[in-house]
């Protein structure tokens, strides 16, 4: 995905440059061809049209910008994050029997939790995935906006508190790769950074055991200590994880307040006002207040004021 990202860039930039080149270049000799000192410099003061010039400066710059255009659109929904992977790479597909790797990211301050349900591990500031299996990133953050960022897997994506956002993406090729923060989110947004680890299967097996064996348990009074600021966090392991952990996050309730989910949906439940309900009139409320009986020929069908 970073290498179909690159290509992008590198085509949009060539195909721009096929109009600011020449502008520029001609900007130069126009103003050395036409300066105040040069003599020999012809002179056609009763010229002041020419088609083929005009198509020449029109045509040009409408093709590019179709191409552009064309292009930016295709690329755009194949490279939009949220779209599952259809491809290891430019050559292979997905294996239809192939299972993303789940992995729920959540931007501290400042550090990374990345919690991997079916594992049923965590761990701070470190990540690693197996190489050529899609994973699929659920991405979240505690406190204030900031952007998750593995440069050689895919672009970056913003994590806000409350809210989910999703990439997906895979890792072809082994290798310890930089991870970091690109959104400024406060003051130790600079040490927001963590290893993303691309490893074999057995590798990735072995490293998922190593976490188990660490004998930590993430639960939410651990979560909650480590929630509090800190910069330069060292990488952290974690055996087990509290459940639903993550969604308690995503939905502020961790702490035990109400979740977000819950409180909408009790919102969406409340009865609003409904304008086809039958009004208040003295008629109607007779049987209940008395004193308004006599005045019902005179105030049915208008609302009861006093």
């Amino acid at each position: 995905m970073a290498v179909r990202q690159r290509d992008l860039i590198i085509i949009a930039t060539c195909l721009m440059l096929l109009i600011i080149v020449p502008v520029i270049v001609l900007t130069l000799l126009f103003a050395w061809r036409y300066r105040e000192s040069a003599e020999n410099a012809h002179y056609n003061p009763d010229w002041d049209h020419s088609t083929v010039l005009e198509l020449a400066i029109w045509a040009a710059p409408l093709l590019i910008i179709i191409t552009l255009g064309a292009v930016t659109w295709v690329s755009t929904h194949q490279l939009d994050p949220y779209r599952p992977l259809t491809r290891l790479d430019q050559d292979r597909p997905v294996p239809a029997e192939t299972k993303p790797l789940t992995v729920e990211v959540v931007a501290m301050d400042w550090k990374w939790l990345f919690v991997y349900p079916e594992q049923g591990i965590a761990t701070v500031n470190e990540l690693a995935a197996p190489v050529d299996r899609p994973i699929a990133f659920r991405i979240t953050a505690t406190t204030v906006m900031n952007a998750f960022f593995v440069p050689s897997l895919a672009g970056m994506v913003y994590a806000m508190p409350g809210m989910e956002t999703k990439l997906h993406a895979v890792i072809n090729r082994p290798g310890v790769y930089d991870g970091l923060s690109s959104n400024y989110s406060g003051a130790g947004f600079s040490h927001m950074r963590f290893k993303f680890h691309g490893l074999s299967n057995d590798e990735f097996d072995r490293w998922v055991q190593q976490v188990k064996s660490s004998g930590t348990s993430l639960s939410k009074d651990t979560y909650l200590k480590l929630a509090k600021p800190s910069e330069s966090e060292p990488v952290q392991r974690y055996a087990s994880v509290a459940p639903d952990l993550y969604d308690r996050i995503l939905n502020r309730c961790v702490d035990g307040q109400a979740c977000l989910a819950d409180t909408m949906a009790s919102n969406r439940n409340v009865r609003r006002f409904d304008p086809s309900a039958e009004i208040c009139t003295a008629s109607n409320t007779a049987d209940a207040m008395p004193m308004f009986a006599p005045d019902a020929a005179i105030n049915d069908g208008r609302r009861l004021l006093r």
